[in-house]
């Protein structure tokens, strides 16, 4: 199944592009999907993703969520700031 992936803040810089698209196993978790990319893209991803919030078509979720057919992944890491 195929799944986009929007990056924002240190995540986009971490992964080095604002989007992408996945090829995922059916019945892929949102925290399958995260080791992919982090085996995608390497160590400094990994680390992002560790403490990252992530919306499944625009609505936050938990790691464990199945990620459906088509969804769009964003990946949020934590902002600094006031």
């Amino acid at each position: 199944m195929r799944v986009t992936i929007r990056y924002y803040a240190g995540a986009r810089s971490a992964a080095g592009r604002e989007e992408e698209s996945l090829e995922a196993a059916e019945g892929s978790t949102v925290g399958d999907v995260a080791s992919q990319l982090a085996a995608r893209h390497g160590t400094a991803l990994a680390r992002v993703l560790d403490v990252s919030s992530f919306l499944v078509d625009e609505v936050v979720t938990a790691p464990d969520r199945r990620v459906p057919a088509g969804a769009t992944l964003d990946v949020l890491p934590p902002f600094a700031g006031g």
